[in-house]
Protein backbone atom coordinates (compact mmCIF):
# COMPACT_ATOMS: atom_id res chain seq x y z
CA UNK A 1 0.00 0.00 0.00
CA UNK A 2 1.07 3.37 -0.61
CA UNK A 3 0.75 6.85 0.90
CA UNK A 4 -1.03 9.63 -1.62
CA UNK A 5 -2.12 13.46 -0.76
CA UNK A 6 -5.97 13.94 -1.56
CA UNK A 7 -8.29 16.27 -0.50
CA UNK A 8 -10.08 15.43 2.74
CA UNK A 9 -13.94 15.06 2.55
CA UNK A 10 -13.86 18.69 4.60
CA UNK A 11 -12.14 20.42 1.88
CA UNK A 12 -14.79 18.80 -0.42
CA UNK A 13 -17.43 20.68 1.71
CA UNK A 14 -15.75 23.83 1.32
CA UNK A 15 -15.66 23.59 -2.07
CA UNK A 16 -19.93 22.62 -1.92
CA UNK A 17 -19.65 25.89 0.19
CA UNK A 18 -18.08 27.95 -2.30
CA UNK A 19 -19.92 27.05 -5.17
CA UNK A 20 -23.46 26.96 -3.07
CA UNK A 21 -23.77 29.86 -1.08
CA UNK A 22 -26.56 28.50 1.41
CA UNK A 23 -23.60 26.60 3.15
CA UNK A 24 -22.12 29.95 3.72
CA UNK A 25 -25.11 30.72 5.69
CA UNK A 26 -25.56 28.20 7.37
CA UNK A 27 -21.87 26.19 8.19
CA UNK A 28 -23.74 23.10 9.97
CA UNK A 29 -25.17 21.71 6.82
CA UNK A 30 -21.58 20.58 5.78
CA UNK A 31 -21.75 17.97 8.45
CA UNK A 32 -25.61 17.42 8.40
CA UNK A 33 -26.44 16.03 5.13
CA UNK A 34 -30.04 15.10 5.81
CA UNK A 35 -32.16 15.85 3.12
CA UNK A 36 -32.41 15.54 -0.24
CA UNK A 37 -32.29 18.70 -1.04
CA UNK A 38 -28.62 19.41 0.71
CA UNK A 39 -27.13 15.89 -1.38
CA UNK A 40 -28.34 17.06 -4.50
CA UNK A 41 -26.74 20.52 -4.39
CA UNK A 42 -23.56 18.79 -2.54
CA UNK A 43 -23.74 16.45 -5.88
CA UNK A 44 -23.46 19.91 -8.26
CA UNK A 45 -19.50 19.87 -7.00
CA UNK A 46 -19.10 15.81 -8.16
CA UNK A 47 -18.14 17.16 -11.30
CA UNK A 48 -14.06 18.06 -12.31
CA UNK A 49 -14.23 21.89 -11.86
CA UNK A 50 -11.06 21.88 -13.39
CA UNK A 51 -10.31 22.61 -17.53
CA UNK A 52 -8.22 19.61 -19.89
CA UNK A 53 -8.92 21.03 -22.97
CA UNK A 54 -5.28 23.95 -22.60
CA UNK A 55 -3.30 20.56 -22.00
CA UNK A 56 -4.81 18.02 -23.94
CA UNK A 57 -5.06 20.43 -27.02
CA UNK A 58 -1.17 21.48 -26.81
CA UNK A 59 -0.01 17.85 -26.17
CA UNK A 60 -2.05 16.82 -29.87
CA UNK A 61 -1.60 17.79 -33.88
CA UNK A 62 -3.77 20.36 -33.77
CA UNK A 63 -1.25 23.28 -32.98
CA UNK A 64 1.89 24.46 -33.66
CA UNK A 65 4.42 27.27 -33.15
CA UNK A 66 3.29 30.06 -34.92
CA UNK A 67 6.17 32.01 -33.60
CA UNK A 68 4.19 35.05 -32.03
CA UNK A 69 1.67 35.38 -28.89
CA UNK A 70 1.18 36.97 -25.47
CA UNK A 71 3.85 35.52 -23.26
CA UNK A 72 3.24 35.82 -19.28
CA UNK A 73 3.54 32.80 -16.00
CA UNK A 74 0.59 30.98 -18.03
CA UNK A 75 2.81 29.79 -20.72
CA UNK A 76 3.84 26.85 -19.04
CA UNK A 77 0.56 25.00 -19.36
CA UNK A 78 0.58 25.43 -23.10
CA UNK A 79 4.62 25.53 -23.27
CA UNK A 80 5.44 22.27 -21.58
CA UNK A 81 2.84 20.29 -23.53
CA UNK A 82 3.52 21.28 -26.71
CA UNK A 83 7.20 20.21 -25.87
CA UNK A 84 6.17 17.28 -24.45
CA UNK A 85 7.47 17.99 -20.81
CA UNK A 86 6.03 17.26 -17.86
CA UNK A 87 4.04 20.35 -17.03
CA UNK A 88 5.48 22.73 -13.97
CA UNK A 89 1.95 24.40 -13.71
CA UNK A 90 0.44 23.51 -10.67
CA UNK A 91 -2.62 26.40 -11.19
CA UNK A 92 -5.81 26.25 -13.10
CA UNK A 93 -5.49 24.13 -16.66
CA UNK A 94 -2.68 22.11 -15.52
CA UNK A 95 -2.50 18.61 -15.76
CA UNK A 96 -1.95 18.80 -11.71
CA UNK A 97 -4.84 21.34 -11.55
CA UNK A 98 -7.18 18.56 -13.12
CA UNK A 99 -5.78 15.85 -11.30
CA UNK A 100 -7.30 17.52 -7.56
CA UNK A 101 -10.13 18.98 -9.52
CA UNK A 102 -11.21 15.38 -10.54
CA UNK A 103 -10.48 13.83 -7.15
CA UNK A 104 -12.69 16.80 -5.33
CA UNK A 105 -15.54 16.01 -7.41
CA UNK A 106 -14.48 11.94 -6.45
CA UNK A 107 -14.91 12.95 -2.88
CA UNK A 108 -18.40 15.01 -3.57
CA UNK A 109 -19.97 12.19 -4.60
CA UNK A 110 -17.91 9.67 -1.92
CA UNK A 111 -19.48 11.78 0.96
CA UNK A 112 -23.19 12.33 -0.78
CA UNK A 113 -22.64 8.26 -1.20
CA UNK A 114 -22.17 7.68 2.51
CA UNK A 115 -24.91 10.41 3.40
CA UNK A 116 -27.48 8.47 1.47
CA UNK A 117 -26.33 5.02 2.84
CA UNK A 118 -27.72 6.37 6.15
CA UNK A 119 -30.84 7.48 5.16
CA UNK A 120 -33.41 5.57 6.62
CA UNK A 121 -35.28 4.91 3.52
CA UNK A 122 -32.57 5.19 1.17
CA UNK A 123 -34.69 4.25 -1.52
CA UNK A 124 -36.55 8.01 -1.50
CA UNK A 125 -32.49 8.94 -2.90
CA UNK A 126 -32.19 6.71 -5.69
CA UNK A 127 -31.20 9.29 -8.46
CA UNK A 128 -28.96 10.83 -6.33
CA UNK A 129 -27.39 7.62 -5.65
CA UNK A 130 -27.42 7.26 -9.44
CA UNK A 131 -25.68 10.71 -10.45
CA UNK A 132 -23.11 10.36 -7.67
CA UNK A 133 -22.06 6.45 -8.99
CA UNK A 134 -21.34 8.21 -12.85
CA UNK A 135 -20.09 10.78 -11.42
CA UNK A 136 -17.56 8.97 -9.47
CA UNK A 137 -17.08 7.04 -12.77
CA UNK A 138 -16.47 9.97 -14.73
CA UNK A 139 -13.86 11.48 -12.92
CA UNK A 140 -11.90 7.95 -12.21
CA UNK A 141 -12.34 7.68 -16.14
CA UNK A 142 -10.78 10.62 -17.06
CA UNK A 143 -8.09 10.10 -15.09
CA UNK A 144 -7.16 7.12 -15.81
CA UNK A 145 -7.02 8.04 -19.65
CA UNK A 146 -4.85 11.17 -18.75
CA UNK A 147 -2.59 9.22 -16.36
CA UNK A 148 -2.06 5.88 -17.20
CA UNK A 149 -1.30 3.96 -20.11
CA UNK A 150 -4.58 3.89 -22.39
CA UNK A 151 -6.30 0.70 -22.39
CA UNK A 152 -4.96 -1.84 -24.37
CA UNK A 153 -7.23 -5.58 -23.25
CA UNK A 154 -3.82 -7.33 -23.46
CA UNK A 155 -1.60 -4.69 -20.94
CA UNK A 156 -3.89 -3.56 -18.83
CA UNK A 157 -3.95 -6.25 -16.36
CA UNK A 158 0.07 -5.06 -15.71
CA UNK A 159 -0.39 -1.44 -16.58
CA UNK A 160 -0.08 1.09 -13.22
CA UNK A 161 -3.68 2.63 -12.88
CA UNK A 162 -5.13 5.38 -10.55
CA UNK A 163 -6.29 4.57 -7.31
CA UNK A 164 -10.08 4.03 -7.22
CA UNK A 165 -11.53 6.16 -4.33
CA UNK A 166 -14.79 4.51 -2.92
CA UNK A 167 -15.21 6.64 0.69
CA UNK A 168 -14.77 9.77 1.76
CA UNK A 169 -11.60 10.73 3.60
CA UNK A 170 -11.16 11.90 7.26
CA UNK A 171 -7.44 12.27 7.11
CA UNK A 172 -4.63 14.06 4.94
CA UNK A 173 -2.60 11.49 4.22
CA UNK A 174 -4.16 7.90 3.83
CA UNK A 175 -2.59 4.95 2.27
CA UNK A 176 -3.58 3.71 -1.35
CA UNK A 177 -2.44 1.89 -4.26
CA UNK A 178 -2.41 2.57 -8.30
CA UNK A 179 -3.83 -1.13 -8.69
CA UNK A 180 -3.77 -1.88 -12.70
CA UNK A 181 -5.79 -0.02 -15.70
CA UNK A 182 -8.01 -2.81 -15.65
CA UNK A 183 -8.92 -2.38 -12.20
CA UNK A 184 -9.73 0.82 -12.72
CA UNK A 185 -11.29 0.04 -15.58
CA UNK A 186 -13.58 -2.72 -14.36
CA UNK A 187 -14.38 -0.43 -11.58
CA UNK A 188 -15.71 2.06 -13.88
CA UNK A 189 -18.00 -0.26 -15.76
CA UNK A 190 -19.71 -1.20 -12.19
CA UNK A 191 -20.43 2.53 -10.87
CA UNK A 192 -21.59 3.78 -14.28
CA UNK A 193 -23.74 0.26 -14.95
CA UNK A 194 -25.31 0.40 -11.74
CA UNK A 195 -26.08 4.50 -11.68
CA UNK A 196 -27.14 4.54 -14.49
CA UNK A 197 -30.40 3.30 -14.31
CA UNK A 198 -31.55 5.37 -11.19
CA UNK A 199 -31.30 8.87 -12.80
CA UNK A 200 -34.17 10.23 -12.96
CA UNK A 201 -34.02 13.97 -14.85
CA UNK A 202 -36.94 15.37 -13.31
CA UNK A 203 -34.95 15.75 -10.41
CA UNK A 204 -32.99 18.47 -11.73
CA UNK A 205 -33.49 22.00 -12.39
CA UNK A 206 -31.03 22.52 -15.10
CA UNK A 207 -30.75 18.73 -16.34
CA UNK A 208 -27.98 19.57 -18.58
CA UNK A 209 -25.62 20.72 -15.37
CA UNK A 210 -25.51 17.01 -13.90
CA UNK A 211 -25.34 13.34 -15.21
CA UNK A 212 -28.97 13.40 -16.86
CA UNK A 213 -30.12 9.95 -18.65
CA UNK A 214 -28.52 10.90 -21.83
CA UNK A 215 -25.28 12.06 -20.99
CA UNK A 216 -25.12 9.01 -18.74
CA UNK A 217 -25.65 6.73 -21.75
CA UNK A 218 -22.75 9.19 -23.84
CA UNK A 219 -20.96 8.22 -21.52
CA UNK A 220 -21.50 4.79 -21.68
CA UNK A 221 -20.80 5.15 -24.86
CA UNK A 222 -17.52 6.53 -24.94
CA UNK A 223 -16.59 4.06 -22.27
CA UNK A 224 -17.16 0.99 -24.48
CA UNK A 225 -15.61 2.90 -26.96
CA UNK A 226 -12.58 3.15 -25.59
CA UNK A 227 -12.76 -0.82 -24.47
CA UNK A 228 -13.44 -1.74 -28.25
CA UNK A 229 -17.13 -3.28 -27.22
CA UNK A 230 -18.78 -1.69 -29.90
CA UNK A 231 -22.08 -2.98 -29.92
CA UNK A 232 -22.61 -1.66 -26.55
CA UNK A 233 -21.15 1.32 -28.24
CA UNK A 234 -24.59 0.92 -30.29
CA UNK A 235 -26.41 0.49 -27.93
CA UNK A 236 -25.93 3.38 -25.70
CA UNK A 237 -25.40 5.79 -28.73
CA UNK A 238 -28.83 5.06 -29.74
CA UNK A 239 -30.12 5.47 -26.00
CA UNK A 240 -28.35 8.99 -25.42
CA UNK A 241 -30.33 10.19 -28.55
CA UNK A 242 -33.59 8.42 -28.60
CA UNK A 243 -35.68 8.00 -31.87
CA UNK A 244 -32.55 8.44 -34.28
CA UNK A 245 -32.80 12.29 -34.01
CA UNK A 246 -29.55 13.30 -34.45
CA UNK A 247 -29.74 15.76 -37.36
CA UNK A 248 -32.16 17.25 -34.97
CA UNK A 249 -29.82 18.17 -32.23
CA UNK A 250 -26.58 19.10 -34.01
CA UNK A 251 -25.24 22.27 -33.77
CA UNK A 252 -26.42 24.18 -37.09
CA UNK A 253 -23.21 25.75 -37.91
CA UNK A 254 -24.48 25.64 -41.76
CA UNK A 255 -28.35 26.72 -40.80
CA UNK A 256 -28.96 28.78 -37.25
CA UNK A 257 -25.17 29.75 -36.75
CA UNK A 258 -25.35 31.03 -40.10
CA UNK A 259 -27.48 33.73 -39.35
CA UNK A 260 -25.10 35.07 -36.39
CA UNK A 261 -23.18 37.65 -37.97
CA UNK A 262 -22.21 38.72 -34.08
CA UNK A 263 -19.17 36.90 -32.99
CA UNK A 264 -19.78 37.53 -29.08
CA UNK A 265 -23.39 36.18 -29.77
CA UNK A 266 -21.19 32.55 -31.54
CA UNK A 267 -18.84 32.61 -28.02
CA UNK A 268 -22.23 32.65 -25.69
CA UNK A 269 -23.84 30.07 -27.57
CA UNK A 270 -21.77 27.68 -27.91
CA UNK A 271 -22.28 25.57 -24.33
CA UNK A 272 -25.54 27.02 -23.31
CA UNK A 273 -27.98 24.37 -21.69
CA UNK A 274 -30.64 25.62 -24.48
CA UNK A 275 -28.32 24.13 -27.16
CA UNK A 276 -29.71 20.97 -28.01
CA UNK A 277 -26.07 19.70 -29.18
CA UNK A 278 -24.69 20.13 -25.63
CA UNK A 279 -25.49 16.97 -23.29
CA UNK A 280 -23.78 18.05 -20.08
CA UNK A 281 -21.66 21.05 -19.23
CA UNK A 282 -19.49 21.94 -16.11
CA UNK A 283 -18.35 25.27 -14.92
CA UNK A 284 -14.42 25.52 -14.78
CA UNK A 285 -12.10 27.85 -13.69
CA UNK A 286 -10.28 28.40 -16.75
CA UNK A 287 -8.32 31.17 -18.61
CA UNK A 288 -8.17 28.96 -21.77
CA UNK A 289 -10.81 31.30 -23.80
CA UNK A 290 -7.92 34.26 -23.40
CA UNK A 291 -5.31 31.55 -24.46
CA UNK A 292 -6.14 29.72 -26.93
CA UNK A 293 -5.90 31.84 -30.02
CA UNK A 294 -3.04 34.13 -27.85
CA UNK A 295 -0.68 32.26 -27.20
CA UNK A 296 2.58 30.87 -29.31
CA UNK A 297 1.05 27.62 -29.62
CA UNK A 298 -1.77 28.03 -31.41
CA UNK A 299 -3.76 26.68 -34.80
CA UNK A 300 -1.68 28.45 -37.80
CA UNK A 301 -3.29 29.41 -41.06
CA UNK A 302 -0.81 25.90 -42.22
CA UNK A 303 -2.99 23.89 -39.70
CA UNK A 304 -6.25 25.90 -40.45
CA UNK A 305 -5.82 24.78 -43.89
CA UNK A 306 -5.08 20.71 -42.81
CA UNK A 307 -8.52 20.69 -40.35
CA UNK A 308 -10.61 22.61 -42.03
CA UNK A 309 -9.43 22.07 -46.08
CA UNK A 310 -11.26 24.20 -48.94
CA UNK A 311 -12.95 22.40 -50.63
CA UNK A 312 -13.76 19.34 -47.89
CA UNK A 313 -11.97 16.39 -50.39
CA UNK A 314 -15.13 14.11 -48.93
CA UNK A 315 -17.95 16.15 -50.19
CA UNK A 316 -16.44 18.63 -52.35
CA UNK A 317 -18.50 21.39 -50.23
CA UNK A 318 -16.99 24.00 -48.24
CA UNK A 319 -17.30 23.95 -43.97
CA UNK A 320 -19.48 25.70 -42.48
CA UNK A 321 -17.45 26.62 -39.11
CA UNK A 322 -16.76 30.20 -39.03
CA UNK A 323 -13.24 30.74 -38.99
CA UNK A 324 -11.85 34.00 -37.71
CA UNK A 325 -7.95 35.43 -38.16
CA UNK A 326 -6.31 36.85 -35.05
CA UNK A 327 -3.15 39.08 -34.33
CA UNK A 328 -2.75 39.74 -38.35
CA UNK A 329 -3.91 36.62 -39.57
CA UNK A 330 -0.91 34.16 -37.65
CA UNK A 331 -3.82 32.76 -35.38
CA UNK A 332 -7.11 30.90 -35.98
CA UNK A 333 -10.03 30.63 -33.96
CA UNK A 334 -13.44 28.53 -34.01
CA UNK A 335 -15.95 31.31 -31.43
CA UNK A 336 -17.26 28.47 -29.58
CA UNK A 337 -14.54 29.10 -25.88
CA UNK A 338 -16.34 31.54 -23.46
CA UNK A 339 -15.50 33.11 -20.92
CA UNK A 340 -17.47 34.47 -17.82
CA UNK A 341 -15.58 36.67 -14.49
CA UNK A 342 -16.72 36.60 -11.32
CA UNK A 343 -16.11 39.32 -9.44
CA UNK A 344 -15.02 38.88 -5.68
CA UNK A 345 -17.86 41.42 -4.93
CA UNK A 346 -20.34 43.12 -6.18
CA UNK A 347 -17.95 47.00 -6.10
CA UNK A 348 -14.31 44.91 -7.12
CA UNK A 349 -12.41 44.85 -10.05
CA UNK A 350 -11.13 41.43 -9.75
CA UNK A 351 -12.32 38.09 -9.86
CA UNK A 352 -11.90 35.03 -11.17
CA UNK A 353 -12.72 33.13 -14.88
CA UNK A 354 -14.70 30.57 -15.77
CA UNK A 355 -15.26 28.76 -18.95
CA UNK A 356 -18.30 26.15 -19.31
CA UNK A 357 -16.76 22.94 -20.75
CA UNK A 358 -19.81 20.51 -22.51
CA UNK A 359 -18.52 17.04 -21.38
CA UNK A 360 -20.57 15.24 -24.03
CA UNK A 361 -22.31 16.15 -27.02
CA UNK A 362 -24.73 14.63 -29.88
CA UNK A 363 -21.88 14.99 -31.90
CA UNK A 364 -19.61 12.70 -30.02
CA UNK A 365 -22.33 10.23 -29.59
CA UNK A 366 -22.66 10.15 -33.57
CA UNK A 367 -19.11 9.79 -34.23
CA UNK A 368 -19.11 7.04 -31.57
CA UNK A 369 -21.88 5.29 -33.17
CA UNK A 370 -20.71 5.73 -36.84
CA UNK A 371 -17.14 4.28 -35.63
CA UNK A 372 -18.47 1.33 -34.36
CA UNK A 373 -21.07 1.12 -36.61
CA UNK A 374 -17.78 0.99 -39.35
CA UNK A 375 -15.87 -1.48 -37.00
CA UNK A 376 -18.64 -4.01 -36.83
CA UNK A 377 -18.65 -3.90 -40.71
CA UNK A 378 -22.13 -1.84 -40.80
CA UNK A 379 -20.90 0.12 -44.03
CA UNK A 380 -24.10 1.69 -44.66
CA UNK A 381 -24.78 2.82 -41.10
CA UNK A 382 -21.49 4.21 -41.19
CA UNK A 383 -22.17 6.24 -44.10
CA UNK A 384 -25.45 7.44 -43.17
CA UNK A 385 -23.85 8.83 -39.73
CA UNK A 386 -21.01 10.88 -41.61
CA UNK A 387 -23.84 11.95 -44.16
CA UNK A 388 -25.97 13.15 -41.57
CA UNK A 389 -23.08 15.00 -39.55
CA UNK A 390 -21.85 16.64 -43.31
CA UNK A 391 -26.00 17.54 -43.45
CA UNK A 392 -25.09 20.29 -40.63
CA UNK A 393 -21.52 21.22 -41.67
CA UNK A 394 -21.02 21.66 -45.02
CA UNK A 395 -22.59 25.44 -46.77
CA UNK A 396 -25.77 24.56 -49.01
CA UNK A 397 -25.36 20.91 -48.50
CA UNK A 398 -27.28 18.43 -50.66
CA UNK A 399 -27.45 14.31 -50.60
CA UNK A 400 -26.78 14.62 -54.58
CA UNK A 401 -23.85 17.11 -54.48
CA UNK A 402 -22.19 16.48 -51.19
CA UNK A 403 -23.54 13.02 -50.29
CA UNK A 404 -20.23 10.71 -48.74
CA UNK A 405 -19.84 7.34 -50.52
CA UNK A 406 -16.94 4.60 -50.16
CA UNK A 407 -16.28 5.94 -53.85
CA UNK A 408 -15.16 9.28 -52.29
CA UNK A 409 -13.68 8.45 -49.24
CA UNK A 410 -11.60 5.29 -51.50
CA UNK A 411 -10.31 8.15 -53.61
CA UNK A 412 -9.37 10.28 -50.50
CA UNK A 413 -8.14 7.46 -48.27
CA UNK A 414 -7.00 4.34 -50.49
CA UNK A 415 -7.08 0.64 -48.85
CA UNK A 416 -10.17 -1.13 -46.96
CA UNK A 417 -13.20 0.52 -47.07
CA UNK A 418 -13.30 0.36 -43.12
CA UNK A 419 -9.77 1.76 -42.20
CA UNK A 420 -10.79 4.92 -44.57
CA UNK A 421 -14.15 5.35 -43.24
CA UNK A 422 -12.47 5.41 -39.81
CA UNK A 423 -10.02 8.30 -41.61
CA UNK A 424 -12.84 9.73 -42.72
CA UNK A 425 -14.30 9.75 -39.12
CA UNK A 426 -11.33 10.85 -37.52
CA UNK A 427 -10.69 13.74 -39.93
CA UNK A 428 -14.19 15.00 -39.24
CA UNK A 429 -13.86 14.91 -35.48
CA UNK A 430 -10.91 16.50 -35.66
CA UNK A 431 -12.58 20.00 -37.22
CA UNK A 432 -15.56 19.18 -34.75
CA UNK A 433 -13.66 19.34 -31.52
CA UNK A 434 -10.80 22.04 -32.54
CA UNK A 435 -9.77 23.80 -29.51
CA UNK A 436 -11.40 21.22 -26.90
CA UNK A 437 -8.89 18.42 -26.09
CA UNK A 438 -11.01 15.65 -27.74
CA UNK A 439 -8.41 14.75 -30.25
CA UNK A 440 -5.77 14.18 -28.00
CA UNK A 441 -7.91 10.66 -27.19
CA UNK A 442 -8.01 9.98 -30.40
CA UNK A 443 -4.54 10.35 -30.75
CA UNK A 444 -3.78 7.54 -27.91
CA UNK A 445 -6.40 5.54 -29.07
CA UNK A 446 -5.24 4.97 -32.49
CA UNK A 447 -1.61 5.14 -31.65
CA UNK A 448 -1.08 8.31 -33.59
CA UNK A 449 2.28 9.46 -33.50
CA UNK A 450 2.14 13.64 -33.38
CA UNK A 451 5.30 15.85 -34.60
CA UNK A 452 5.64 19.76 -33.02
CA UNK A 453 8.04 22.07 -34.62
CA UNK A 454 9.11 25.20 -33.38
CA UNK A 455 10.24 28.26 -35.83
CA UNK A 456 13.66 28.21 -34.56
CA UNK A 457 14.23 24.50 -35.98
CA UNK A 458 13.36 22.20 -33.21
CA UNK A 459 11.85 18.62 -34.32
CA UNK A 460 9.82 16.96 -31.31
CA UNK A 461 7.94 13.62 -32.09
CA UNK A 462 6.36 11.76 -29.75
CA UNK A 463 5.95 8.02 -31.01
CA UNK A 464 3.12 5.71 -30.56
CA UNK A 465 5.20 3.86 -27.41
CA UNK A 466 6.88 7.29 -26.19
CA UNK A 467 5.78 7.13 -22.06
CA UNK A 468 5.11 10.63 -22.41
CA UNK A 469 1.79 10.39 -23.35
CA UNK A 470 0.78 9.25 -19.88
CA UNK A 471 1.03 12.58 -18.27
CA UNK A 472 2.86 12.43 -15.03
CA UNK A 473 1.86 12.20 -11.62
CA UNK A 474 1.77 15.62 -9.89
CA UNK A 475 4.81 16.02 -7.72
CA UNK A 476 3.02 16.42 -4.85
CA UNK A 477 1.62 12.44 -4.98
CA UNK A 478 5.48 11.06 -5.85
CA UNK A 479 6.67 12.56 -2.78
CA UNK A 480 3.79 11.22 -0.98
CA UNK A 481 4.87 7.91 -2.05
CA UNK A 482 2.91 6.98 -5.16
CA UNK A 483 5.17 5.60 -8.19
CA UNK A 484 5.77 8.26 -10.97
CA UNK A 485 5.15 7.39 -14.23
CA UNK A 486 8.23 6.39 -16.13
CA UNK A 487 10.02 8.94 -18.50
Amino acid sequence: MKKIFFYTSCFFLMVAAGCNKYLEKEPDNRVKLNTPEKISQLLGTAYPQGNYQPFAESMSDNVTDIGNGSTDSYDNTVHDPYFFEDSKAIFEDSPENYWFSCYAAIGAANVALEAIAKEKNPDLLKSQKGEALVARAYAHFMLVNFFSRFYDAATAATDPGIPYVTEPETVVIKQYERKTVQYVYDMIEKDLLEGLPLIQDQNYNVPKYHFNRAAANAFAARYYLFKKNYGKVIEYANQAVPGNNFAGNLRGWNSTYQDITDVTELFKIYARASEPANLLLVETKSIWSRSYYTKRWGVSEQKQSEIFPRPDPLTKGNFAFKLYSISEGTHTLVPKIDEYFVKVSVNANIGDPYVMVPLFTVEEVLFNRAEAYALTGNTTGALADLNTFASKRILNYSPANHGITVGRINAVYPGASQEGIIKAILYYKRAEFVHEGMRWFDILRYKIPVVHTTTDGQTMTLSPNDPRRVLQLPQSTALAGLAPNPR
